[in-house]
């Protein structure tokens, strides 16, 4: 677990990575020795926030078009001469927050699976070449639901839970995992935001954690570090709670 170079030469492609989650992903990966291309959207600056980062290369893509991974997982590809790690995001987000009923969270469910089924096949046949191949997805932070969307939230993460069984089960034969980590009440911009616009919001986030407290990017990071090193080679399927614990059900 100490091993600063657990990630040795394998390369990772790293969605949604300009700031937030994404970013301190990306920045964990390399200190453990990954190789990484961290990909947001042409407005992000992702590309002049990693020029001087090295092992990690900024570059844009539309990741709101499922249509579009393919030609994006043949970049990574290109950039990187493989892939062994997909980390999986996308700036998917509602405004204003989604509350319990809400239509929007089914759009918004129908819309990241489309996005995930689409990148993962992409990336399919080039994990299935790599001696590690991991795929890790990231769920909605809390903030992207309303003080009254705790159904909605649960349902977004039972969503993901059964797209990353299905993912588990189509990959498990060709020694690549997948996995899902479920974020909490997370500081990123994204959520800054939301809070900055409803601070009853960012007071019931932290009365629902039992660390009464917001969680950092990095806490979401080092999850992922576990889950595309060889501690969790024969972890698949399932998913990981990053929320400081829940005070209710």
């Amino acid at each position: 677990m100490a091993d600063p170079l657990r990630l040795y030469g394998l390369k990772a492609l790293v969605t949604n990575a300009a700031s937030g989650i994404g970013e301190a992903v990306s920045r964990t990966l390399i200190k453990h020795g990954a190789t990484v291309l961290a990909v947001d959207t042409v407005n992000s600056g992702v590309e002049q926030h990693y020029a001087s980062v090295k092992g990690i290369d900024g570059h844009t893509a539309n990741l709101t078009d499922a249509t579009r991974m393919p030609a994006l997982i043949e970049d990574a590809v290109d950039r990187l001469g493989g892939i062994d790690i997909l980390v999986v995001d996308f700036p998917l987000q509602a405004d204003p927050p989604i509350a319990d009923g809400d239509a929007a969270l089914d759009k918004l469910l129908e819309a990241r699976a489309d996005l995930m089924m689409s990148i993962c096949r992409s990336a399919l046949p080039h994990l299935k070449k790599s001696p590690s191949g991991r795929i890790i997805s990231i769920g909605f932070l809390r903030s992207t639901f309303a003080a009254n969307g705790s159904d909605a939230f649960s349902k977004a993460e039972h969503n993901l839970a059964q797209i990353t069984r299905a993912l588990g089960a189509e990959t498990g034969e060709f020694g690549i995992t997948a996995n899902y980590i479920q974020p909490g009440a997370i500081m990123t911009p994204s959520s800054r935001d939301a809070f900055r616009k409803d601070m009853g919001l960012r007071d019931f986030c932290i009365k629902q954690s039992a660390a009464q407290r917001l969680g950092e990017p990095v806490d979401v990071a080092k999850v992922a570090l576990f889950l595309a090193s060889d501690d969790a080679a024969f972890v698949s399927g399932t998913g990981i709670a990053v929320d400081g614990g829940r005070t209710s059900p």
